[in-house]
């Protein structure tokens, strides 16, 4: 059985000080690998092994790169250590609470392809998840040997995303292990995200050394299906770890206000020199953002793509009951212009 040290597992001081000089003494910290209904997998310093989730942990939302602390005497996990980065999303089902998709993430490698599926909305998205979430996102273009042209598609991402890092690859080349290895040193954490069909199966065998089976694509829309079905912590060779998850036909934000922020860096800057300071960048007199647009500086499409997502967030952020009112309100409204409408009509015959 492989044994590591902490350090190795990616344990920094962050996690050291969430703990009280009683639990250092009682307690053994365990790096959530996998979850399986009543089971969560766990590695530590003896190795790997399984754990039952306790109720404890159900009510708390463990997920994979989380750090447990086990008593070794029963062999169960007490609790969760105090997360250092957490990414997540609303629930596509419900929109109500979040779905967790890892913890303690250091790089997300946010995967998209050379093809149809190079999407700038949804990798805004993406990015905003991850500043969110406190983890640093690099964009990882796979497929560029598929591509007449992969620089362009470099290009936009660069020209769509201020600041943006941009790796554009061939997942099955032997060089991209070594391109990639600046984020996958010994007790470094990546995650990987994208949709079906990108390739991430074939990034994580690539840099894991795993032989994982992989799904063809779609030729009408460069979409896959899924091959990952849950998410998992692999050892990468470089002797980081590899958090792999499912594709992601949609992804929903959640408490995303700072992440958007950082992604739309550019928007809100200009935003600022707006004349009125609730100027809803239309029509208003001195709109810096309606000016740089003007200019030939600003995408009228980013700016559209950023105001959805606020109105997204607003909504999300919404109480149940603040919900209620507000669609009361709209229905209130809607009452009183029909009727006025109704009126008028009426008055004409």
């Amino acid at each position: 059985m492989t044994k590591y040290n902490l350090p190795e597992l990616g344990w920094r001081a962050h996690f050291l000080s969430d703990m009280s000089v009683d639990e250092v003494e009682a307690f053994v910290p365990v790096r959530v690998t996998d979850i399986h209904k009543s089971e969560v997998g766990v590695i530590g310093e003896s190795g790997a092994e399984r754990l039952n989730m306790t109720l404890d942990l159900v009510d708390h939302g463990v997920t994979v790169g989380d750090w447990l602390l086990k008593d070794p005497e029963t062999g169960q996990p007490v609790r969760v250590l105090e997360r250092q980065s957490l990414l997540k999303r609303r629930n596509a089902r419900t929109n109500v609470d979040d779905q967790l998709i890892a913890a303690n993430v250091d790089t997300l490698f946010v995967v998209s392809s050379c093809n149809k599926d190079f999407n700038v909305a949804r990798l805004e998205r993406y990015f905003a998840l991850a500043h969110q979430g406190g983890a640093e996102p690099v964009l990882i273009l796979t497929k560029a040997d598929l591509s007449d042209d992969p620089g362009k598609y470099v290009s936009e991402a660069m020209r769509s995303l201020p600041g943006v890092m941009v790796e554009a690859l061939d997942a099955n080349a032997e060089d991209t292990p070594a391109k990639l290895a600046p984020y996958c040193g010994a007790g470094q954490t990546v995650a990987l995200l994208g949709t079906s069909g990108v390739g991430k199966t074939t990034l994580t065998n690539a840099l894991t050394g795993l032989n994982q089976l992989t799904q063809d694509i779609r030729d009408s829309d460069a979409r896959g299906r899924h091959t990952t079905t849950a998410r998992s912590m692999h050892r990468m060779t470089a002797g980081g770890w590899l958090i792999d998850t499912p594709g992601m036909r949609a992804l929903r934000l959640s408490d995303a206000r700072e992440g958007l922020e950082a992604v739309f860096s550019d928007i809100e800057e200009l935003a600022e020199n707006c004349r009125f300071n609730d100027c809803a960048h239309g029509s208003e007199p001195g709109c810096a953002v309606q000016a740089a647009i003007a200019e030939g500086n600003l995408d009228a499409g980013r700016l559209a793509r950023w105001q959805k997502l606020l109105a997204e967030e607003a909504h999300n952020i919404q109480t149940p009951a603040e919900a209620r009112a507000k669609s009361k309100k709209l229905q209130k409204t809607y009452n009183a212009g029909k009727a006025r409408a109704d009126a008028k009509r009426g008055g004409r015959k």
